[in-house]
């Protein structure tokens, strides 16, 4: 398992220019660019419907298709102790309706070949033109008529619960929850999360209330595109659409309001013993509309800094120093002015405060010195290359209208677009860089391990407050306390093997069959799994999905091993093979012996006391956690190198049973870089239900 790896394919196209024979060229000489290109924004057709629907029609007969974009033009609202009851709604919505059962829904939609869904403030429906009409009726019905059940409920924040503890462990979400939470504060609408606990408090009248004053006509717009002509998409609305009756008295909410930025740039750390790599964002509150005359000057500045793979961060963190896969920056704007500037990355613990250093060295870079004119070129020209290739897709049209309505944009914004882009200059750069780019009012926020970055941290010279990882301030933590006196490792690995059952019961065992539900952070699915070990050192794995079958074998037969995966058959390593020979049985500590293992401290893990036990072996050494209190184990950590890059795979193990007098974990969460497993063991077997050819 800690052999499972993503595999990511990067694809890229080439141009061919092919010239005549007697083509003279002048190859010292840049040529000459040609004519800017000419905007043509065709306004989409527009009408209201007594309901307060604003529709926008866009024709296109290119494909026999048509798709209707429902957007609910909500003010962003605050949830508080009931944060959750949006993304409950969300899951519900689309299901059925109250005269269509959801599954006669769904298989109606998909008898259509149609797309249907929705969300908190809007659905999308797309199909082919001919089903038009009925797909129209269906989205129409699910919107006015949603089928909302307690039963649906319940089983819905059942699951947004389940997603939540799953997420627990996962760094990307600590930091997606703190970064906004301390940035604009957690009872600001565009700074609050959902938890677990605010989800228990949300009921099913708090979805029903929720529904009827934010899912209403009042403010909403359908964008429709496709091959069909305005009058029948006018019959179409009047007749599905039209029914639908404004909600009166309708909330009056305040506009979020712009949070002040700390008065100095300070370091925000949250403690994560789990994580395998630091999250790093840089991040302050601006004030930016895309109404405003530094909008286009502020897109260039950000392109520059870090908008891709050009950009000056990228360059520096990922091709000049390789501290990360990818480094890059987001400046916000809305409408009302209330956003943020955000440069991420993440990097191995290894180089956390080196990667902070370079991240303040470039944002300064960009204040400070003129930007070179060849770079403001080539940012425009990219600029200029995505918006006349979006040109060519009908929804650009029709999604421009929009964002001038719901912007409170001039009419001319897109067909200047491009005009206002070529007319940014060196100095406009470096004037909204240092409008917007707050150097000297950041937080730097960093969620990693403390145990490993904290202490050259400290030295980067900025302040540090920490904080969990729900924003909560905290005091700094503590890795180490005192050792009792006299303790060793051998006393360590004694009352690790005395707590799970005595060392005769542990050499009793010959094999375990281990059955588990696995749930992969961020997977629509949930596999099965079934894992075989048989002493000395044979070990299996099988990995199945309802419907699917097996995705996902890994064995190892004592001698040699593979891993299967969509058909393709992968020989492990050399290096692995010989790793795995080496195991002598099921229960290594039984094993270890005083020279190779070394007592290095007592620290926490996730609130529980642990001895840090360092293991060499093979000239490599990894890392186990026993508890303090119990002597269960319940972590492991092992550093390995693939692709030029240390990738270190945490594993936890919590939930202790006794099976045939040995206690074995029912739980294990593994952590390797941004992927996260989770296991739960439904059946637990010892010395049965195990033969040698399951391992072939």
């Amino acid at each position: 398992m800690k052999n499972l790896k993503l595999k990511l394919a990067a694809f890229a196209g080439a141009a061919l220019m092919t010239l005549g024979v007697n083509a003279q060229i002048d190859r010292s000489q840049m040529p000459e660019a040609g004519p800017e290109p000419e905007i043509n924004l065709s306004k989409p057709d527009e009408f209201q419907l007594k309901n307060g629907i604003t529709v926008m029609v866009v024709e296109n007969n290119k494909l026999p298709r048509v798709s209707y974009q429902l957007s609910i033009d909500n003010k962003p609202y605050v949830e508080g102790d009931k944060a959750g009851v949006a993304s409950i709604l969300s899951a519900m919505l689309g299901n059925g309706t109250t005269s269509i059962s959801k599954d006669e829904f769904n298989d109606e939609v998909d008898f259509l070949g149609a797309n249907i869904n929705f969300g908190s403030s809007g659905g999308f429906a797309s199909g082919l033109v001919k089903y038009a009409d009925r797909i129209v009726e269906l989205m129409a019905d699910a919107a006015i008529n949603p089928l909302l059940t307690e039963e649906e409920f319940k089983k819905e924040k059942d699951k947004l619960i389940e997603n939540l503890k799953t997420d627990e462990k996962s760094v990307d979400a600590a930091a997606g929850r703190v970064v906004g939470a301390l940035a604009y504060g957690k009872d600001h609408a565009y700074g609050e999360f959902v938890t677990e606990e605010t989800v228990k408090n949300v009921t099913f009248q708090d979805v029903l209330d929720f529904y009827k004053v934010r899912f209403a006509p009042n403010n909403a717009y359908i964008v429709v595109v496709g091959d069909i002509d305005t009058k029948t998409v006018k019959k179409q609305l009047k007749k599905h659409f039209g029914k639908w009756k404004k909600v009166e008295d309708l909330p009056n909410l305040p506009n979020p309001e712009l949070t002040a930025n700390v008065s100095e740039t300070q370091i925000n750390f949250v403690d994560m013993p789990n994580a395998t790599q630091s999250n790093i964002s840089i991040t302050n509150n601006v004030d930016l509309k895309q109404s405003d005359e530094d909008y286009f000057a502020a897109l260039m500045a950000n392109n520059i800094l870090g908008g891709g793979g050009e950009g000056y961060l990228f360059k520096n963190l990922r091709e000049d120093k390789g501290y990360t896969y990818g480094a890059y920056s987001s400046l916000g704007a809305n409408r009302y002015g209330v956003s943020r500037f955000n440069a991420s990355a993440k990097v191995r613990n290894a180089v956390t405060d080196s990667a902070v250093v370079e991240f303040l060295k470039e944002i300064k870079r960009i204040r400070t010195e003129p930007v070179d004119p060849t770079t403001l070129q080539n940012a425009k020209a990219k600029y200029v290359g995505n918006f006349v290739m979006a040109l060519e897709r009908p929804q650009t049209i029709a999604n421009y209208a929009l964002n001038i309505k719901r912007n409170n944009l001039p009419q001319d914004f897109y067909a200047k677009y491009l005009e206002n882009i070529n007319n940014v200059s060196v100095e406009d750069v470096q004037r909204v860089a240092n409008k917007y780019f707050k150097a000297d009012n950041a937080r730097v926020v960093v969620v990693g391990k403390g145990a490993d970055v904290l202490p050259n941290l400290e030295k980067v010279g900025l302040p540090i407050k920490y904080y969990d990882k729900y924003a909560n301030a905290t005091e700094k933590p503590v890795f180490s306390k005192p050792l009792p006196e006299g303790l060793t490792a051998s006393d360590v690995i004694k009352n690790y093997v005395n707590a799970v059952g005595g060392e005769a019961k542990l050499r009793d065992v010959k094999s375990t069959l281990s059955m588990a539900d696995v749930t992969i952070a961020g997977a629509p699915f949930k596999p099965k799994a079934i894992i075989k070990q048989m002493a000395p050192n044979m070990f299996s794995m099988e990995m199945s999905i309802e419907g699917m079958g097996t995705i996902m074998k890994q064995k190892f037969d004592g001698k040699s091993g593979y891993q299967e995966q969509q058909g393709r058959k992968i020989p492990m390593s050399e290096d692995d093979v010989n790793a795995r020979k080496t195991e002598k049985g099921l229960f290594p500590e039984i094993y270890m012996e005083a020279a190779n293992i070394a007592l290095e401290s007592l620290t926490d893990v996730d609130g529980t006391d642990a001895y840090k036990i360092v293991v060499t072996k093979d000239g490599k050494t990894s890392a186990r956690y026993y508890a303090a209190d119990t002597g269960l184990l319940i972590r492991t950590e092992e550093t390995q190198e693939a692709g030029g890059q240390s990738i270190t795979s945490i594993t936890d193990f919590s939930d202790y049973k006794e099976v045939n007098g040995v206690m074995m974990p029912q739980k294990m969460t593994i952590t390797a870089g941004p992927q996260v497993l989770e296991l739960n063991m439904t059946e637990v077997k010892v010395n049965e239900g195990v033969s040698a050819e399951d391992f072939n």
